[in-house]
């Protein structure tokens, strides 16, 4: 017995084997909070507010945040081993692709807007969480695994089909979980005993421990990172991308939530967390600034008659929503002709914002290749 719970005997005989029941939250005793974890509060919170002020003061904040979201997807979706790129996902022929990994990204991103748009009028709660999941888990690898309902069946994590008994760890049996997934509710819409970032440190690792879904439950608990912490007004718009730090650090980040499982040694885990957040938020801030500053430049390129909302206008403000363009579909969306784009797309090559990368196999398509260097950093 530890401070974060329990190992509990379940069946018999040759199926016997210990399943771990996590003691609710918050941790008894209660945290340590020595110098070193108040430096990294403080730091984390004054680069989370950094974030906060400069996606306020940007201009074109929303064609951000639409990118920022898919970066955030397709890098929690890498954790997991989904092998794609940013330009995968961001091909305009995605609607037609078979790949399955980029519709686990795509899954990710439609579930993280679900979420954003739930959580105007919805508190975080178990049915905001499983039907964030059903969006998830529709139609990719993983639909057969009950998406939008917690399981009914014991599961495991290890090694790629290993048994039960080779498992590396053994999430709570169902009844431990539900009545651990009802605790964890009530923490995340109760507690007020820590800062923000430190109880979201706590959330995202319960959830993981207590692993609710036959799939997808990674996924979903670094998106509670940022619900949580836009439903506790510490961000105002989902700009962050902590799956970066994860990615990066992820044997350690594995290694720091089984190490609390193993010692009840929670204070190592929330230092790592909070680095984390400190380091992800400086790189979107960064990231938010070489935007800002590209998009000014190259709306100076633009003809000065044609700065206002005209269709070559129109045609850029798509290309900072969707970097990877073909012209059929652009008109489509934008509901302007195709000559129009044509003629809009030959000027922004002219100018040198759009690059033609077509292969002849297909339609043409054109990148704006500077703004696809900064958003691929680190994916």
């Amino acid at each position: 017995m530890n401070r974060a719970g329990i190992y509990v005997d379940n069946l018999t005989g040759e199926s016997a084997y210990q399943s771990f029941k996590p003691s609710p939250l918050p941790p008894m005793p209660e945290l340590t909070m020595d110098e070193e974890t108040v430096r990294l509060i403080i730091d984390a919170n004054n680069q989370l507010a950094k974030l906060d002020t400069a996606s306020q003061l940007i201009a074109n904040a929303d064609l951000f945040i639409s990118m920022y979201v898919r970066k955030e997807a397709l890098i929690s979706s890498q954790i997991e081993g989904t092998q794609c790129t940013l330009d995968d996902v961001l091909d305009p022929e995605v609607d037609t692709n078979v790949n399955l990994d980029v519709s686990d990204v795509i899954n990710y991103v439609k579930a993280t807007q679900y979420a954003l748009m739930r959580l105007e009028k919805f508190p975080l709660c178990c049915r905001f969480i499983r039907e964030v999941h059903e969006v998830l888990m529709e139609g990719v690898r993983g639909e057969d695994k009950t998406p939008g309902e917690f399981r009914r069946s014991q599961n495991w994590i290890g090694p790629a089909n290993c048994s039960l008994k080779e498992a590396r760890y053994i999430p709570p049996n169902v009844e431990d979980m539900q009545a651990a997934m009802s605790d964890l509710e009530k923490y995340m819409n109760e507690s007020v005993e820590y800062d923000p970032l430190v109880r979201v440190a706590l959330i995202h690792y319960q959830f993981e421990t207590i692993h609710p879904f036959l799939d997808g439950n990674g996924r979903i608990g670094r998106l509670l990172i940022l619900l949580y912490l836009m439903e506790q007004r510490v961000l105002t718009k989902p700009v962050i991308y902590i799956s970066y730090f994860l990615k990066k650090n992820q044997v350690e980040y594995y290694d720091r939530i089984s190490e609390v499982r193993r010692s009840g040694n929670f204070e190592q885990w929330i230092r790592f967390f909070l680095e984390a957040v400190s380091k992800a938020a400086a790189d979107s801030l960064e990231s938010i600034n070489k935007l800002s500053h590209l998009h000014d430049i190259n709306i100076e390129k633009l003809p000065k008659t044609t700065r206002s909302k005209d269709n070559l206008r129109a045609v850029f403000d798509y290309i900072e929503q969707y970097p990877i363009i073909d012209i059929k579909k652009t008109a489509k969306e934008l509901e302007i002709s195709y000559n129009t784009v044509a003629t809009a797309v030959k000027k922004l090559v002219e100018l040198g914002i759009l690059k033609e990368t077509t292969n002849a196999a297909r339609n043409r398509v054109f990148a704006y290749e500077e703004y696809l260097e900064i958003l691929r950093k680190d994916t």
